[in-house]
C-alpha cells in the first residue's frame, strides 16, 4: 500500500499564466472582480483535481493568491498600511494599492520571501492596529471549501496552508510603540478564531491544518526569546485545533533546523512536523541521531520543491533511512516546499531535448516522484552517503592565475578620476525600456524562424535608435540602449552560453503578475559568442558622444536565477558563468564602452538562512562578481545593480565587490538602506532609486524633488549619489515611462541648482 503523501502548496499561475493575463486585464478594466475572482478559483481548482489525480492524499490549499500570499494574511488579519486606512480604501481596491501603490499612496516595500527567487510584501503594522480577523478571511475559506467538494468522493483530503504566526510576526514592519510580542500575542488571538472560522466553513472536510513555519531555519530561532514565541503560540493553537478536531502540522522549509531548535520544535503540541531534507546540510543525521517521538508523524520533504531535477533516488534513499527511525505508519511524504517554485508541467515542453526531459520534473511530475518514493520506500540504513543535495556554501578550487585575476590593480578613488565625467547627481536608468507588443512579435517570429537574422535586427536596431532618441530629449547624462532584443535579463545571455537549456512555458511567479523562466544549467558553462557588442555599438553610434552602459547580468544571479546541476558546488558553477561574462566585458571595452553594468539583482536571494553559512556563500559570490569585473581597465566604470533585499548583514562583501557604482532599489523603503550604506562607511558612487518602476503611478517633479533632497539625510556623500528609477522600465508603458523619467531629470536639476556636493 505504501506510505501516505501530502503537499504544501501549488504554483499559483495556472497551467498556462491564466492569472497573469486575468490580473492585467484586471487592472487594465478589461475585465471586473467577479471575473478575476472566477479565474482565481478555477486556477486553484485544477491545481487540486492535478494532485488529487496524481494519487496525493493529502492536499496543501490555501496558499493561492492574487498577487501575494505574505500580503493575504496580513490583510486577513487587519494588519493594513496606515496611509490605505486613512485613504478609506477596502477591498480589492486596498489590497492592491499595498501590493502596487496608487497616485499619492506608496506601495508597501517588497523584499525576497527567505532565500528564494519569490518576493513578498512586507506588511507595515501601526502602533494602533487593531488585529483581528476581517472579511477576507472568507475567499480563504471559500478556497478550502472549493477544493473540499473538488476531491469530494476521492482518497484525497484538504489540508488548510497556514502562513505560521511567528514567521508572519517576523516578515512585518512593526511601528513602535508595538513590539514582536505585542504583535504575535493578537496574532495566537487570531490564529485560534481562524480556526473556529475553517471548522464553520467546511465542517468536516478539512483534515489537517498546515502551519507553515519557516522562520525556523533561521539563526535567531535558536534564541531563547523567540523558542519561547513559538511554545507560547502553538500551546494555544493546538488547544484550539484538538477543540475542533484538526491535526496540526508545523511546516519548516528552505534549509534544516539546528539541533537546538529540533530539540523544542519537536516537543510542540503538534501532531506532525514537516521538515525539509533537501536544503541546507545535517537534517536528515539530527533525525537519526536523535530520533524522532512516538507520539508524532514525521512530514518528509524529501522531493525537492525548489530545483527541477528528478532527485527520486536520493529522496528514496532518504526516507528508507527515516523508516529507519520512524514507523511507516507515521511518515508522510511530501515534497520539500511549496511546488510554487517550479513550473507547472514539464509535458508543455514540445522543444525540450528527450534526454534531458526525461531528468526533468515539474511541478505535475513532482507529484509522481513522490507517490513512487511513498510505494517504493522500505526500511534500510545501507544507503548511508548515498544522498545527493545542492552544495550552496562549498568554495571552488581556484587556480593561483585566477586568483591573481580577482583585482583591478587601483584602488576606486584613483580609477574615479580616470572615468566619465558627469554632472553633479548624474541621471541615468537601470537598463532596459518598455517592450512593446510589436517587439515580443517579432522576437517571436525570429525564435520561430518566420523572419531572417537581417530583418529581426532592423527593427531591433530601430528600437535603439528610438530608445536613444528618447533618452537625448529626457536629457539624460547615461543611456543604455534599452534592451529590446531581451525578453529576460538571464534568458538572453543563457541562450549564447553552452550548458544551458529554457523552457517554452517554464513560467514561475517572481511577484503578482511578475513570472520568469528560468533556464536550466546541465553541462559545463562556456561562451560560444559575443552577447551584447552588436546592440551596444548600434547604440553608441546614435548617441555620439553621450556614454551608453554596456548592460550584462552578473554570475550570481544567473546563477540564481537558474535550475541548477546538483552534481556540482553552486560556487564552481559561479565561476564558469564568471568566465563567460569576464570575456564579455573586455569585448564591450574593445568596442569603445565607457560603462559597464554588471547587474547582480539576485546576489542576496540564495545567501544561506544561517548567519555562520553566510560569510562562505558571500565569499564565493564576491569572487564570482570580481572575477567576472576586473578584467575592466581603471578608467572603465563597472556599476551593478541590487534589487528589493536588507543589505545590513552584508554591506562589507557589497564594498568588497569593487563596483564603482552600485545602483539600489530604494524608493519603497524609506532610505533605509542607504543609512545601513553610510553607518557603514561606504565611499564609492550609490544609485538609489528615486521612483517606483513597479507601481503605474507617475512620480510629479515635486515628489521626486522631495525624495532626492531626503538622500542628504542618509549620511552619504552627495558628490557620490546618482539619479536614477528603482529598476528596470521593461514591463511599465512609454506613456508612463517619459513623464516620469522627465519629471526624474528635472528633479536632479532643480537638486544641482539647490545643492553643490563637495
Amino acid at each position: 500500500m505504501g506510505l501516505r503523501t501530502g503537499t504544501l502548496g501549488w504554483p499559483r499561475t495556472g497551467p498556462k499564466r491564466e492569472m497573469k493575463e486575468a490580473l492585467e486585464k484586471y487592472w487594465g478594466k478589461k475585465i471586473n472582480e467577479d471575473e478575476l475572482l472566477a479565474t482565481y478559483k478555477s486556477v486553484l481548482e485544477q491545481g487540486v483535481k492535478d494532485q488529487m489525480e496524481a494519487g496525493i492524499r493529502v492536499i496543501g490549499v490555501g496558499d493561492h493568491t492574487l498577487y501575494d500570499h505574505v500580503l493575504d494574511w496580513a490583510e486577513r488579519f487587519g494588519l493594513t498600511s496606515k496611509r490605505v486606512k486613512e485613504a478609506g480604501l477596502t477591498g480589492l481596491d486596498a489590497y492592491f494599492t499595498q501590493a502596487r501603490g496608487r497616485d499619492g499612496i506608496p506601495a508597501l516595500d517588497m523584499t525576497k520571501y527567505f532565500d528564494s527567487n519569490y518576493h513578498n510584501m512586507v506588511p507595515e503594522v501601526p502602533a494602533d492596529a487593531k488585529v483581528q480577523l476581517t472579511s477576507e478571511v472568507e475567499r480563504f475559506t471559500s478556497m478550502l471549501s472549493w477544493a473540499s467538494a473538488v476531491v469530494e468522493g476521492s482518497s484525497s483530503s484538504v489540508a488548510a496552508v497556514v502562513l505560521g504566526p511567528v514567521t508572519l510576526a517576523k516578515l512585518c514592519k512593526v511601528e513602535a510603540p508595538l513590539t514582536f510580542d505585542g504583535l504575535l500575542s493578537s496574532l495566537v488571538g487570531c490564529y485560534v478564531s481562524l480556526l473556529g472560522e475553517v471548522k464553520k466553513a467546511c465542517g468536516g472536510k478539512v483534515c489537517e491544518v498546515q502551519f507553515h513555519e519557516p522562520w525556523l531555519v533561521k539563526t535567531d530561532a535558536k534564541t531563547a526569546s523567540t523558542r519561547a514565541a513559538y511554545e507560547k503560540a502553538y500551546a494555544a493553537i493546538a488547544e484550539a485545533a484538538a477543540a475542533h478536531g484538526f491535526t496540526v502540522n508545523v511546516a519548516v522549509h528552505f534549509d534544516s533546523v539546528d539541533a537546538e531548535v529540533y530539540e523544542y520544535l519537536v516537543k510542540l503540541p503538534v501532531q506532525r512536523i514537516t521538515l525539509d531534507f533537501c536544503r541546507g546540510t545535517g537534517m536528515l543525521e539530527t533525525v537519526e541521531k536523535a530520533g524522532f517521538p512516538q507520539d508524532k508523524q514525521l512530514g518528509a520533504g524529501v522531493v525537492d520543491g525548489r530545483n527541477i531535477w528528478k532527485n527520486k533516488q536520493d529522496a528514496l534513499a532518504m526516507v528508507q533511512r527515516l523508516l529507519a527511525v520512524v514507523g511507516a505508519e507515521r511518515v508522510v511524504v511530501s515534497p520539500s516546499c511549496s511546488l510554487q517554485y517550479v513550473p507547472y508541467d514539464v509535458r508543455f515542453e514540445t522543444n525540450m531535448p528527450d534526454a534531458l526531459k526525461e531528468k526533468v520534473a515539474f511541478a505535475v511530475q513532482k507529484l509522481a516522484v513522490v507517490v513512487d518514493v511513498a510505494k517504493e520506500a522500505k526500511a534500510t540504513k545501507e544507503t548511508a552517503g548515498a544522498v545527493k543535495i545542492e552544495d550552496n556554501v562549498s568554495a571552488a578550487p581556484m587556480s593561483e592565475e585566477v586568483k591573481k585575476m580577482l583585482s583591478r590593480g587601483e584602488d576606486f578613488s584613483t580609477r574615479r578620476a580616470k572615468q566619465i565625467k558627469v554632472p553633479a547627481f548624474p541621471t541615468t536608468t537601470i537598463g532596459s525600456f518598455p517592450q512593446t507588443a510589436e517587439l515580443r512579435k517579432i522576437r517571436l517570429a525570429f525564435k520561430q524562424k518566420k523572419v531572417s537574422e537581417e530583418e529581426y535586427n532592423k527593427v531591433i536596431d530601430e528600437e535603439i535608435e528610438r530608445v536613444i532618441k528618447a533618452q537625448a530629449d529626457i536629457g539624460l547624462d547615461v543611456f543604455v540602449h534599452g534592451e529590446p532584443e531581451r525578453s529576460d535579463m538571464v534568458e538572453h545571455f543563457g541562450v549564447k552560453l553552452e550548458g544551458m537549456a529554457f523552457t517554452q512555458h517554464g513560467w514561475v511567479q517572481s511577484y503578482g503578475s511578475r513570472y520568469v523562466r528560468p533556464p536550466i544549467i546541465y553541462d559545463t558553462i562556456k561562451r560560444k559568442e559575443a552577447m551584447t557588442v552588436r546592440e551596444f555599438k548600434v547604440a553608441q553610434k546614435a548617441a555620439g558622444d553621450v556614454p551608453v552602459k554596456g548592460m550584462l547580468t552578473g554570475p550570481v544571479t544567473i546563477l540564481n536565477w537558474s535550475f541548477c546541476r546538483t552534481d556540482v558546488s553552486r560556487a564552481s558553477q559561479a565561476l564558469e558563468v564568471a568566465a563567460a561574462i569576464r570575456e564579455e566585458v573586455k569585448d564591450l571595452e574593445d568596442a569603445g564602452c565607457r560603462v559597464i553594468q554588471v547587474d547582480e539583482a539576485a546576489l542576496r536571494e540564495r545567501m544561506p538562512l544561517k548567519t555562520e553559512d553566510a560569510p562562505k556563500y558571500m565569499d564565493w559570490a564576491v569572487k564570482a562578481f570580481r572575477y567576472s569585473t576586473a578584467v575592466a581597465k581603471p578608467s572603465t566604470q563597472i556599476v551593478t545593480h541590487m534589487c528589493y533585499s536588507s543589505f545590513e548583514d552584508i554591506v562589507k562583501f557589497i564594498d568588497e565587490m569593487d563596483a564603482d557604482v552600485l545602483t539600489i532599489e530604494n524608493s519603497r523603503s524609506g532610505n533605509e538602506m542607504l543609512s545601513v550604506l553610510a553607518d557603514y562607511g561606504y565611499s564609492k558612487d550609490v544609485g538609489p532609486g528615486v521612483y517606483d518602476i513597479h507601481s503605474p503611478v507617475i512620480p510629479t517633479q515635486e515628489q521626486l524633488v522631495q525624495q532626492v533632497d531626503r538622500l542628504k539625510a542618509s549620511g552619504l556623500d552627495l558628490a557620490r549619489i546618482w539619479v536614477n528609477p528603482d529598476c528596470g522600465l521593461k514591463t511599465r508603458k512609454w506613456d508612463e515611462v517619459v513623464p516620469s523619467l522627465t519629471n526624474m531629470v528635472a528633479a536632479a536639476k532643480a537638486m544641482r541648482e539647490m545643492i553643490t556636493p563637495a
